[in-house]
């Protein structure tokens, strides 16, 4: 039913073989695309932190960069806060004790 193919690797250009074991896993998992990176290259990028994002780690996303964190002062303790975005001074900032204590108020 299935026969070896080969492939061409989006990123470095190279052959790979699409082997027949290869497809009817493909298949028996649902996937409808063909591989499109050779074995290097996917565990390369898989490496990096490439493809899809994975949860909250590091602040989410792709890639897996540290988030940038911008200290500001609490609105109802006046602490220091610490949030993931530049405060522009026209709404209340919150610490994140402060800020999970108005939370559970609602």
């Amino acid at each position: 039913m299935y026969t070896d193919e080969d492939l061409t690797c989006v990123d470095c250009g190279r052959s790979f073989p699409f082997t027949a074991s290869e497809q009817e896993f493909f298949a028996n998992k649902g996937f409808t695309n063909k591989p499109s990176r050779c074995s290097d290259c996917r565990a390369a990028r898989k490496a990096a932190g490439g493809g899809r994002p994975s949860g909250n780690r590091n602040g989410g996303g792709f890639g897996g960069s540290q988030r940038e964190m911008f200290k500001a002062t609490c609105s109802q303790c006046g602490g220091v806060a610490e949030v993931p975005f530049q405060p522009r001074g026209d709404k209340p900032v919150y610490c994140r004790d402060c800020f999970a204590s108005r939370s559970s108020q609602r």
